[in-house]
């Protein structure tokens, strides 16, 4: 009898074990790992200061940025942001800047301006020397002049990789680092969003600034006429980046001028209403979908285009 009872018992405990709920199981689940998240900043001189407006949108979401990278003026934003100066610090140094303050004309068969100018600017912008000293990661896009080839510095000296990946080909005088020349980095890397992958970005979020330099009545001198073609170029080149970018962000900036650094506040705006469009796919990312920030009506503004044209629409943004 005795061993009819242990076969009952046996079976009385096999049951209750099939019975049990499953999270029983589960004592201390492992938290949700959350993705690393990179930023990549194009060029387009004073109309990169539309992407102020992007970081400080993700700023007041408290959007983790892990990655930055740069190319040409948005190398000059990340720095200082990679540096801990807020998008607000930046902005407010934008709106003091004028393209005197890093460009100074000079005398050579390799261009009409040196840059060596913006050295000084950098040392009141960024807080580091090094990229070693950043408190994010960093990397700047210039080219090889000899070989042609996209160049990431993401080690050593900061500033003259900066000033390397802002000389503009035919405006700037090439910049010399390490014993070799380089300039802009849009022409390897218009928006260096690969970079990022490898540095180890989950999620890639590309600004683009998509804006030609003339309008319908033509180029002005001789800096739209190289600034138009490298536009043309630099959307040919789009595939290229795109394929790395799980967020594309196009800021509306056509119709502003290459040195309008004097519309700062609407060129942020810019980049402000952009990110915020798209702050539910971002917050998604995180498990969240509701802004911490509520959403404003933000009613268009009639911005003159310095170019001649008419007001500027909202920017729209591409989403994989």
């Amino acid at each position: 009898m005795s061993k009819v009872s242990r076969i009952a018992r046996t079976i009385q405990a096999f049951t209750r074990e099939l019975s049990r709920p499953a999270s029983e199981d589960i004592i201390n689940p492992a938290p949700a790992k959350r993705p690393r998240i990179g930023i990549a900043l194009g060029g387009g001189f004073a109309r990169a200061v539309a992407h102020i407006g992007v970081l400080k949108a993700l700023e007041e979401e408290n959007i983790p940025i892990d990655f930055v990278s740069g190319t040409s003026a948005g190398a000059v934003i990340g720095a200082g942001y990679c540096s801990r100066v807020s998008a607000a610090e930046i902005e407010n140094f934008a709106q003091q800047a004028r393209f005197r303050d890093f460009a100074r004309w000079t005398l050579s068969r390799f261009g009409v301006c040196s840059n060596d100018r913006m050295s000084r600017l950098l040392e009141k912008l960024v807080l580091a020397r090094s990229f070693e000293e950043l408190k994010i990661p960093l990397a700047v896009s210039a080219t090889d002049f000899a070989t042609g080839e996209g160049v990431m510095f993401s080690a050593g000296p900061l500033l003259d990789a900066i000033r390397a990946s802002c000389a503009y080909p035919g405006m700037f005088l090439p910049v010399s680092v390490g014993g070799k020349l380089f300039v802009d980095g849009l022409l390897g890397h218009p928006v260096p969003t690969q970079a990022l992958r490898k540095m180890g970005a989950d999620r890639v979020i590309a600004v683009y600034l998509n804006g030609h330099w003339v309008n319908s009545r033509g180029p002005r001198h001789v800096f739209e006429v190289l600034g138009q073609c490298f536009s043309i170029a630099q959307e040919k080149m789009r595939a290229a980046w795109q394929a790395d970018a799980d967020l594309v962000l196009e800021p509306n900036v056509a119709g502003f001028a290459f040195d309008g650094f004097e519309h700062s506040t609407e060129l942020v705006r810019r980049g402000y209403e952009a990110a915020r469009a798209a702050m539910p796919k971002i917050l998604g990312w995180l498990g969240t979908t509701e802004p911490a920030l509520a959403e404003l009506a933000m009613p268009e503004i009639e911005l003159a285009d310095p170019l001649g044209g008419g007001s500027m629409p909202v920017a729209p943004l591409i989403a994989k």
